[in-house]
């Protein structure tokens, strides 16, 4: 069988699941009742995302605990509109994130910023007029 080519589940290995978890919340995500006190998950257009202790999640995948270092990869968040950017810009700020790169126009006609959360994750805000989003928030690549 070959792997589905569906993301079903972003888990972040954070520091502190409480202060993580309110960062979401501040972001405007809904936490699932799901969650508990060692895990928080949020609901997304896509993927779930979820909340776990960095150590924890090093012993699952039996790896070495490693720092909040990011570089090596970041997520994204699609939006509509330009203006769209700078809101989601600002809301991450007001809850704690860190703005890397302010919204601008990128050479390939998007717009786009970068933020990293209390943990050192980095997301992306961009909107992109050559992926327009479809009824579900998800962008429809050509």
């Amino acid at each position: 069988m070959a792997v589905p080519a569906v993301v079903s589940l972003v888990t972040l290995g954070v520091d502190d699941v409480a202060r993580a978890t309110a960062f979401y919340e501040a972001l405007g995500w809904e936490r699932s009742a799901a969650s508990t006190d060692e895990v928080s998950f949020f609901r997304t257009a896509g993927a779930i995302l979820a909340l776990w202790g960095r150590s924890d999640l090093a012993e699952d995948a039996n790896v070495a605990v490693s720092g909040g270092d990011a570089g090596s990869v970041s997520l994204a968040v699609n939006v509509g509109a330009e203006a769209l950017v700078d809101e989601a810009l600002a809301t991450a700020e007001r809850a704690g994130a860190t703005i890397l790169e302010p919204a601008r126009r990128t050479p390939w006609g998007g717009y786009q910023g970068y933020f990293r959360d209390l943990d050192g994750h980095l997301w992306e805000v961009a909107h992109n007029p050559g992926w327009p989003l479809g009824p579900d928030g998800l962008p429809r690549l050509p």
